[in-house]
């Protein structure tokens, strides 16, 4: 999802790594290919103080249970969210919706311009589908997503790219005070600025960005999820947090009538459906990297260990196992379906292709008898050119008055 690591989140006195890490700048700003990346998080669909710990916001009762669920932790998020966009959308009620010119300094207009197409141009190259339907939108909202879909991408980039290995907490941290001053208004470069002016002109709030490099934070030093809350939480941050982003972009559809919070959460399901796809799909690489994205309680109910997945043997047991975590992925689209209905009618094209063809992945691992260690389950071809006007189809469907599930 990301594009490329930048030298500036790098200790200033790593200057061999500084050297390392400047071909991928190169590839941003002068328009050489960037390099195929992002494994785990790849999936572009659709909140604490720094300098904590990813569980921080956790309480464990004295069994060492959690006592706060991740599901609830993340909702608090999406509130914090909503009552953004609800706060905006009072201030331009009071404001009479007029809206007042922004004020464009000398020569700054061109550089936010090539900003803008440059983003456009990494999103064409990585997420063509994706890219295709976001030119259905309104000029402003296709390029503010363009702009945070290059934006997760670099971050991306810092732990699953060419040079992730050299990559530290400390990098991390640079990079999250980098995206405090874009969020202030001191972008440190062209791709920052091109986020800096969208996050001025969109009620985007800051904390699903940190909760996303929060993720990175969990990719450096975690490779196993005791329970599903626990993988919640990863899915939450390195994918459902694209939803949190996203939505004020794409915008909620005038006539639709469902709570602005259930359209979030809707959003929020889409990213972790496609995350626990990812997971599922990747079972075999991620092995062969010692990672195991599995709940290991639910591995040891279905009698299976880690051991298992590294001698990469299908068998009864682990098909059962599958059968459930498929079952369980599906539930999450379904809860992503009606809330894409509520999104505004030009935004809804992309996200329905994203839905749909992220989910016959499901269909594909079950078609190669769950073999996901040897086999990658993909999408042919032609069953994208046929997925893509089914879901231009379905964008036409108006808003549902049926009620959104709010929690």
């Amino acid at each position: 999802m990301s594009a490329a690591a930048m030298t500036w989140v790098v200790s200033p006195n790593s200057e061999q790594l500084c050297n390392g890490l400047r071909f991928l700048e190169k590839g941003v700003f002068s328009g050489g290919r960037l390099k195929n990346v992002g494994r785990k998080h790849e999936c572009f669909s659709f909140f604490g103080s720094r300098k904590r710990d990813v569980g921080s916001r956790v309480v464990a009762n004295p069994s060492g249970n959690l006592a706060i669920s991740s599901e609830q932790l993340v909702y608090d998020v999406v509130l914090k969210q909503v009552a953004l966009v609800k706060e905006q959308q009072r201030s331009r009620e009071e404001e009479d919706m007029e809206v007042k010119p922004d004020i464009v300094v000398p020569g700054t207009l061109g550089v936010l311009n090539e900003a803008y197409d440059r983003c456009g141009e990494v999103c064409a190259e990585y997420a063509k589908t994706f890219y295709l339907g976001t030119l259905l939108m309104t000029p402003e909202r296709r390029k503010a997503i363009w702009a945070i879909y290059v934006w997760c991408r670099r971050t991306d980039e810092l732990v699953d790219g060419p040079n992730a290995s050299h990559i530290t907490p400390k990098a991390l941290d640079r990079w999250e005070s980098r995206l405090e001053d874009l969020f202030n208004g001191r972008p440190f470069d062209m791709l920052d600025a091109a986020l800096s002016d969208t996050v001025s002109k969109f009620p985007v709030d800051i904390q699903p960005f940190k909760d996303m490099i929060d993720g990175m934070r969990m990719d450096l030093k975690k490779s196993r999820y005791e329970n599903f809350d626990e993988l919640y939480l990863y899915c939450y941050y390195v994918a459902g947090t694209v939803g949190l982003m996203s939505v004020p972009i794409m915008g909620i559809a005038h006539e639709s009538n469902a709570p602005t919070e259930s359209v979030y959460n809707a959003a929020l399901a889409l990213g972790i459906a496609n995350q626990l796809t990812n997971i599922l799909r990747d079972v075999g690489e991620d092995a062969r990297r010692g990672r195991v994205y599995l709940p290991q309680d639910e591995l040891a109910q279905a009698g299976l260990s880690d051991e298992d997945i590294f001698a990469m043997k299908v068998t009864d047991k682990w098909r059962f196992f599958m059968k459930k975590q498929i079952k369980r992925a599906r539930t999450f689209f379904d809860q992503a379906e009606e809330g894409v209905t509520q999104l505004s009618s030009a935004s809804r094209w992309p996200v329905w292709a994203s839905l749909l063809l992220y989910r016959q992945i499901l269909d594909e691992i079950e078609a190669n008898d769950y073999n996901n260690f040897t086999r990658r389950a993909y999408v042919s071809k032609p069953k994208k050119i046929v997925a893509l006007p089914i879901a231009y189809v379905k964008s036409l469907v108006p808003p549902s008055s049926r009620k959104l599930v709010t929690n």
